[in-house]
């Protein structure tokens, strides 16, 4: 078995090489590990950085954002499991077997890890609520009970990825694949994982503007595809 991890990258010259140690370190037993590597127009020097890493990188000719790098990276997956890990380190490889878990012991073919099924200290509390809100908006909208629709790790199977058609450019791609997946009638299992949130000075980059375009893709995908 195969766990393709896509890694989209953009100005990250100060964590990619450690969040890419880390998951080559991570121990997920008999598990084999792609490594896809987007980095979409960096200017910081990520990209010289990324030209001595032993993986398979692909280089965006213009920066199209973080959906557009994702789905790159899809394209290029050979793996039976896909995993979408951001560069930043706010979220742990090392979670990575717990994770994957219900896909291996076959209970569903999507999951989630969840932020807010433990205790994690918020930076920035509009953000904290913001994101409790966007789950809220998922639950009335679509009937399912999702605690974290915006968390980075989402896990899913070679078969889901193929069904899903994304067309996301940029944050869209978090509520656009949560309700894709929802509609085509798959089971999202939420695993609890750590979150070690940075602030904007340390490069954070989604804003709540984000969030307000992330209410109005929800409702988008209810309607259409």
């Amino acid at each position: 078995m195969k766990l393709s991890i896509i890694i989209p990258v953009y100005n990250e010259a100060g964590t990619v090489l450690s969040l890419i140690e880390k998951v080559e370190r991570s121990d997920i037993g008999d598990i084999q590990k792609e490594l896809i590597i987007v980095d979409d127009f960096s200017k910081d020097g990520t990209r010289k950085l990324l030209e001595q890493v032993n993986h398979k990188v692909i280089f965006h000719e213009k920066n199209k954002g973080k959906g557009a790098a994702v789905r790159t990276g899809l394209s290029h997956a050979t793996g039976d499991i896909i995993l979408i890990q951001d560069a930043d380190l706010e979220y742990d490889p090392d979670e990575y077997s717990s994770i994957l878990k219900p896909i291996i012991d076959k209970e569903t073919q999507v999951v989630y890890g969840s932020r807010f099924l433990r205790k994690h200290k918020a930076k920035y509390q509009i953000y904290y609520l913001g994101n409790i809100f966007l789950s809220f908006v998922t639950r009335i909208l679509y009937f399912r009970n999702i605690t974290d629709m915006e968390t980075c790790y989402k896990v899913f199977t070679k078969e889901v990825a193929q069904n899903l058609s994304l067309k996301a450019e940029r944050f869209d791609l978090e509520p656009e694949i949560t309700a894709k997946i929802i509609k085509k009638g798959y089971k999202i299992i939420e695993v609890p994982i750590s979150y070690q949130c940075r602030d904007f000075k340390e490069g954070k980059k989604i804003s709540w503007k984000d969030g307000v375009k992330a209410i109005w893709y929800l409702l988008k995908y209810r309607f259409v595809d």
